[in-house]
């Protein structure tokens, strides 16, 4: 892709100062809850600002003082406070809390978050023996991999939440393309209703067998989460033991031909291939046929480190988006990024216009950003350069404040519809750009299917950093939209499960190998 300069500027914040080139704001702090990176117990920690940082504090009698940095540019940080949302936690939890949180999950009656998506661990086996690795594969010596009936009944329990069943489920490891009956488990899962399948894989055993990635797609598989680090050898060599960039590449190939949406999945290490990511996002871009996504995943210390090796490796969510408002020639701006719940007023909206019960993405704001792009011109831009969506989200907030009962709903609909497409800049919009389609698709049909704009013209880059001992706030985990289904019918929340409950849930349905 031919790099060019900033042609359209991003639509800025009322409280940005361009002379300081920064988001105005108070000094932070708060309290939170955290857990000592040693002992794990859950301690007093505080969230704070200082030059210009955002950092976590706590103490453990036992081990000492510790201090990380949560996210590295202040002001970005605090732009995000404005999107959090009430919570939305479900109205049948599995669980009871017994105030030990984040101890005793189930969900409890306490977690604010629906499922957004839901993980279930199907093996923890793999075909590689990667230096960095969530489920520490292949070292546990013992065997994790849950029977066809107890997968059945944690999909059941998915699809059981209320008030609306889970939509989506990926199937992780381990590497689940070894498991002997995925495709079973997909064409089940697809079964039971759920909109999206999900597959987390390396890709080994996709780009060995083309046949194999086009069985994934007749048993139902709707999406690929590809593990994908970078697009030069090195980064694989120092994060997987080995060159895996044409791996990589010719699983892309068949799942191409295989016609399986995929997302790349970068795990972003400083020093490693954090000079990369607007070459990722390039690539992703160039094979926009099949690439729909780029998620960014800043790593994740699970292990005992060094207090020096962490302020010298850590990365965060403000590390990954101005990294690429550099690599990108700022085509990509910091302030181009929104949390997802952002998007909260939308889905309220939708379900004040349905009169059916949705669930929010009262998400933590902190968990992670996302943007849409779109080609245009051979290149391309990001969504908020040619729609307002402040403007537009405040046009939706103002319509849930107002109460029009004698109003027809088809007649609300449409001038709601007409509203929001003012925010539309159609002179610098794409010129395939179909803002009605995506308008109907969301306020009339309620997001029932993925507008066709987005199919095939957008490509979404998101950054999602998942918490470790070190940085573990358990606001953050209260609002967890990401669970983990376990065999014992408990969903718990991505980061505490990794963090706290995987080794226990491992040798609780293991055998030794």
């Amino acid at each position: 892709m031919v790099e060019t300069n900033l042609i359209h500027q991003p639509i800025l914040p009322s409280n940005y100062d361009k002379e300081k080139n920064e988001l105005q704001f108070i000094k932070y702090s708060k309290k939170t809850k955290s857990i000592c990176p040693i002992c794990l117990s859950t301690l007093e920690a505080r969230v704070f600002e200082e030059q210009g940082k955002i950092f976590i504090e706590k103490e453990c009698v036992d081990h000492g003082y510790f201090k990380d940095v949560y996210w590295s540019d202040a002001s970005l940080f605090k732009q995000q406070l404005r999107y959090q949302v009430e919570g939305d936690p479900i109205e049948n939890p599995n669980t009871i809390s017994a105030d030990d949180c984040p101890r005793d999950c189930g969900l409890c009656e306490e977690h604010k978050t629906h499922t957004m998506l839901a993980n279930i661990d199907i093996t923890n086996k793999c075909n590689q023996n990667c230096p960095i690795c969530f489920a520490n594969a292949n070292v546990t010596g013992t065997s994790y991999e849950p029977s066809f009936e107890q997968i059945r009944r944690m999909l059941v329990m998915l699809r059981n939440q209320k008030p609306n069943p889970v939509w989506a489920v990926q199937f992780s490891g381990g590497e689940p393309t070894i498991h002997p009956k995925i495709f079973d488990i997909i064409k089940m899962a697809k079964e039971f209703g759920f909109r999206y399948t999900i597959l987390a894989s390396n890709g080994v055993k996709i780009s060995e067998d083309l046949s194999f990635a086009k069985q994934l797609k007749k048993s139902g598989l709707n999406i690929a989460y590809l593990q994908f680090d970078g697009v030069t050898p090195l980064p694989y060599i120092q994060t997987r033991g080995y060159n895996a960039f044409p791996v990589k590449k010719k699983a892309i190939e068949n799942l191409r031909a295989a016609d399986i949406p995929t997302t790349l999945v970068p795990t972003v290490v400083k020093g490693v291939n954090d000079e990369q990511l607007g070459a990722i996002i390039n690539f992703g871009f160039k094979n926009l046929d099949i690439v729909k996504a780029v998620n960014f995943q800043p790593v994740s210390f699970t292990g005992r480190i060094m207090k020096e090796d962490l302020l010298k490796k850590r990365i965060t969510v403000s590390d990954v988006v101005k990294l690429v408002e550099e690599q990108t020639n700022g085509r990509i701006s910091r302030y181009d990024w929104l949390p997802i719940p952002a998007f909260a007023p939308l889905e309220m909206m939708i379900e004040k216009i349905s009169k059916e019960k949705r669930s929010t993405a009262a998400t933590h704001m902190h968990c992670g950003l996302g943007v849409y792009l779109f080609e245009k011109n051979g290149s391309y831009i990001t969504l908020n350069r040619f729609v307002d969506l402040e403007k537009a989200r405040n046009i939706i907030l103002q319509e849930l404040k107002t109460e029009r009962p004698l109003i027809n709903d088809l007649i609300r609909k449409v001038s709601l519809l007409y509203k929001i497409s003012k925010t539309i800049d159609k002179q610098k919009a794409p010129d395939y750009f179909d803002y009605n389609d995506l308008l109907k698709v969301a306020l009339l049909n309620q997001f029932k299917e993925i507008p066709e704009v987005l199919k095939k013209k957008g490509l979404f880059v998101g950054c999602m950093h998942f918490m470790d001992p070190y940085n573990f706030d358990l606001e953050r985990v209260e609002r967890c939209c990401i669970h983990y289904a376990t065999p014992d019918k408990r969903l718990i929340p991505f980061c505490a499960y990794n963090t706290l409950h995987r080794t226990n849930i491992e040798n609780k349905f293991s055998q030794t190998i």
